[in-house]
């Protein structure tokens, strides 16, 4: 049993799973940091200076200035700003992993388009694959074009 996990554990899929996974919450708070630090506070501005970290319904019905006071007390709270910066992070990781699933299809793609070599030919009289240099179809014996002029197979 040891042994079987040992051989799934060090397959190269589960490696390459794993760096992409540590890789991908790397790049998460990296774009948390560029929605929370850089999008909302210049998009805060635009609108007003609104933080939008501190945009919330209180339902507790008690005045608080800021989220972090209503947590302090324990008041139940709508963070409908949270949640903006929540979708935005999503938007730009999404995008982001659109763009690089496109390029890596367009990369499959250009592999894909380079043609394997034409190797076989179809006999034009009994209509088998055979070999591209052949001169006589092995199946029905006639001779193929541009190989000679008679065809041995009895029609």
């Amino acid at each position: 049993m040891l042994k079987e996990f040992k051989e799934f554990a060090l397959k190269g899929n589960v490696l390459d799973l794993a760096v992409g996974v540590v890789i991908g919450g790397a790049f998460g708070k990296i774009v948390t940091s560029l929605v929370n630090d850089l999008i909302t506070p210049l998009i805060g501005l635009l609108l007003g200076k609104v933080d939008f970290s501190n945009l919330f319904i209180n339902l507790s019905g008690v005045h608080y200035e800021t989220l972090k006071a209503a947590k302090e007390k324990g008041a139940a709270t709508l963070n409908y700003g949270l949640f903006l910066n929540s979708v935005i992070d999503f938007l730009i990781i999404a995008f982001s992993i659109f763009i690089v699933i496109k390029q890596l299809n367009r990369f499959k793609r250009k592999q894909e388009e380079v043609k394997t070599p034409v190797t076989t030919k179809e006999c034009p009289h009994c209509i088998t694959s055979i070999p591209l240099k052949a001169t006589r179809c092995p199946n029905c014996t006639s001779v193929l074009e541009g190989h000679g002029s008679q065809s041995l197979a009895t029609e």
